[in-house]
């Protein structure tokens, strides 16, 4: 396997990569999960940060893995949201997601980022050293989103004083 940045090439296998990981859960009426519809709308947003879009290709160069961290806020304080996360169905359980994270926020670290944070599973997470954005006074903006799933990754530039609500990039609201 092998993890590098996504390019425009990559587009039309990313959309396949969360239609595989995500049709399951796709909502009665519509067409495409809403994770293929976030990824193109979050593109055409200026949320959108090249350096921090990654797939994972398999030994046959194929895409079989995706995530990407786009612009988000705390307050007035640039920070960045994680998601979508996307494995192909038949590729999961192998540690792909967990290379795409690790990936994605060592360089989230290099560029001085100072917190990543996210809607997730939380019993995936916290391996990454994602905990409950309560614990770092970072709540969400939407009040159902608070709980267990809203966690927050501290990076090496973050300080204390990034506290309050966090607010993802627009295409999160509309979509």
């Amino acid at each position: 396997m092998l993890i590098r940045n996504e390019t425009p090439e990559d587009h039309a296998a990313v959309a396949d990569v969360h239609r595989s990981a995500f049709a399951p859960m796709t909502p009665p009426g519509r067409t495409e999960p809403l994770e293929v519809v976030l990824v193109e709308a979050l593109r055409l947003s200026g949320a959108w940060i090249d350096e921090l879009s990654f797939v994972a290709e398999d030994d046959e160069g194929a895409v079989i893995g995706h995530v990407c961290l786009t612009r988000a806020a705390v307050g007035e304080t640039p920070v960045l949201a994680a998601g979508p996360l996307g494995v192909r169905s038949e590729a999961q359980a192998q540690g792909i997601g967990s290379a795409l994270i690790l990936a994605a926020l060592g360089a989230a670290d290099a560029l001085g980022e100072r917190l990543v944070a996210l809607l997730g599973h939380k019993d995936y997470y916290p391996r990454f050293g994602f905990v409950p954005g309560t614990e770092v006074g970072i709540e969400p903006d939407v009040a159902e989103w608070s709980g267990d799933s809203f966690m927050v990754r501290t990076l090496g530039a973050y300080t204390p004083d990034v506290r309050g609500q966090f607010r993802y990039a627009r295409p999160f609201y509309v979509l």
